[in-house]
């Protein structure tokens, strides 16, 4: 059974707490980065490195004096939302932004970005639960990634580029 299938049954059984189907227009982001972390806890058995897949929790409003406490504590704005520190690949871990369209990334956050890259991480934006899934299921088989990092945003952010082959 495919995960996307899992979870419509999980919806439709009401054993989660999505309010939408997989395919739902627009959803927040907070969504598709459930969507993610549940279609991990899915797959750990298939690929186990998912036990390592972390968020972070940095965004959303906060009153000035939580905001205050929590910089205090090392909290850093612009940190990628999804982590992945397992090397694969010749990179030293998979660093995601999630995005909801139009939404881009700030310039903390294409600072951090640029900064892990850096460092030898891989480093990107997506913009959906598929898209995240896509680029972590395809960081994991290492050198098989780059055809389906096309489907995301996460090439031009990595700097690949197409060979002449279309390779």
């Amino acid at each position: 059974m495919s995960w996307e299938r899992y979870f419509e049954e999980q919806v439709a059984a009401g054993r989660t707490k999505a309010k939408a189907k997989l395919k739902a227009p627009a959803p927040a982001e907070h969504e598709e980065q459930r969507k993610i972390f549940e279609w991990a806890e899915w797959s750990i058995g298939r690929l186990p490195e998912l036990e390592m897949l972390f968020a972070v929790p940095n965004g959303g409003r906060r009153d000035k004096a939580t905001a205050a406490r929590l910089k205090a504590e090392g909290v850093k704005a612009g940190v990628p939302d999804i982590i992945l520190p397992v090397p694969r690949g010749g990179y030293a871990g998979l660093w995601i932004e999630l995005k909801r369209r139009p939404n881009e990334p700030t310039e903390q956050q294409q600072r951090w970005l640029e900064r892990l890259r850096g460092h030898g991480c891989m480093a990107g934006v997506c913009y959906s639960a598929e898209e995240a899934i896509a680029a972590i299921e395809d960081y994991l088989r290492g050198a098989e990634w780059r055809p389906l990092m096309r489907r995301c945003g996460l090439c031009e952010w990595v700097g690949l580029r197409e060979s002449s082959n279309g390779q």
